[in-house]
């Protein structure tokens, strides 16, 4: 067909008469070809198997050796690792995909710390986090198959973290594509939570630490609606201070690996600790929900390590804060999970005067932070000089 059009289009241009000068330049130009965006730095697969390597030595060895696990708890356990693991590649390679598909959007970036070099011009595609959440949600519906009846007490539990994490990554992308106000982003968390609220049947009681038993008169409180509150609160704190503590490559997703396997460790532990089977299987059940979070973030890191061939948007950043307030919340080791979130709890005050707009004394500059900084240390040096303290230590030899 292409031949035969080109075959009649030179008949027909000569038995047309010769056109003029003027009519030449009169004639519009051809539309020239959009440029086509190049493809995606690939995947830092070596780095990631290097990090990989650290944190499944002692998660594999603690499941397979070192604790007595009930056999069927490590049959869900090892199938719901196998599943991640699937996860991961197909994460890998839905990544460049879509990648492709939100650059025709326009929605992309470029990287602010790389301003004046040649990465600095570079589009990088945004709101790459939608891609682990579709990943990470078909996992954990898969996994269903293999672990869960329909007369399961866990089921509705589970169903319902799916539902306020796929809640939380809609949310996430409509905040990509809007940019949504911080004002709004902060009680955007908590209407995600409320399925996971109402089906909540755990306890609402906590424990008294031993030197306020005297003032409080007993050793363990029950809130009651109270608990479901500061679970709502705990929700909307994970899912923001994760999107709050960002801005270089690889720290969103880094800080959520880092956390995600602190998480495992912790349970896998409480699991080979435990004899009772209803706390065992709390456990359980968080890993279930954060071995595929893992996995996929880790195929996340490696296209968003330094220098980053994509952006995770808040799509992620709402998608790994509410699926740790999740599993912490439903595995009832919420205020262990705080813990986790030490670095995130100091970087959360410190931007609390921005988040809320106040003008606070607290929110100072980076150059008057760095004097402010310099002068603490010189009056600490003074100190201890006056005191002796930094005197140089000496010691004779006989």
């Amino acid at each position: 067909m292409a031949a035969r059009k080109r075959a009649s289009a030179s008949s027909d241009a000569s038995a047309k008469p010769p056109r003029t000068e003027e009519a030449v330049k009169a004639e519009p130009k051809p539309a020239e070809a959009a440029p086509i965006d190049p493809p995606i730095a690939p995947p830092k697969l070596g780095f990631i198997l290097k990090l990989s390597a650290l944190f499944l030595a002692p998660y594999l060895y603690l499941i397979l050796r070192h604790f007595d696990i009930d056999r069927e708890l490590r049959r869900s356990i090892l199938i719901n690792a196998g599943l991640s693991l699937a996860g991961f590649f197909a994460t890998v390679k839905l990544i460049p995909v879509a990648s492709r598909y939100v650059l025709r959007r326009n929605l992309f970036g470029y990287d602010i710390n790389k301003k004046g070099t040649p990465h600095g011009t570079v589009k990088v595609p945004e709101s790459l986090g939608i891609a682990v959440g579709i990943v990470y949600l078909v996992l954990a519906i898969v996994f269903q198959y293999f672990n869960f009846t329909a007369d399961s007490n866990w089921l509705v539990e589970y169903n319902a973290a799916l539902a306020s994490i796929c809640f939380m990554i809609l949310l996430g992308f409509t905040d990509d594509v809007l940019d949504v106000p911080w004002r709004v982003k902060l009680i955007l968390p908590s209407f995600a939570a409320l399925p996971l609220l109402m089906a909540y049947a755990g306890h609402t009681t906590i424990i008294i630490p031993k030197p306020l038993i005297p003032y409080v008169g007993m050793e363990i409180l029950d809130l009651g609606w109270i608990y479901k509150l500061y679970m709502g609160l705990l929700a909307v704190f994970c899912t923001n201070s994760i999107n709050i503590h960002a801005g270089l490559n690889g720290l969103e997703v880094g800080q959520t690996v880092v956390i995600a396997a602190a998480i495992l460790l912790h349970n896998i532990i409480q699991i080979g600790a435990s004899k009772d089977p209803e706390y065992m299987q709390a456990h359980a059940f968080s890993i279930y929900l954060v071995q595929p979070m893992l996995a996929t973030s880790l195929a996340l890191l490696s296209f968003n390590w330094y220098p980053s061939s994509v952006f995770v948007g808040d799509t992620y950043t709402y998608f790994a804060g509410m699926t740790m307030a999740v599993v912490g919340i439903l595995g009832h080791y919420s205020e262990t999970l705080l813990i986790f979130f030490l670095p995130q709890i100091l970087n959360f005050l410190l931007s609390l005067p921005q988040v809320l707009s106040l003008s606070l004394s607290l929110s100072l500059s980076l150059s008057q932070f760095r004097v402010l900084l310099v002068s603490v240390f010189y009056q600490l040096k003074l100190l201890f000089a006056a005191s002796g303290i930094c005197e140089m230590s000496k010691a004779s030899f006989t």
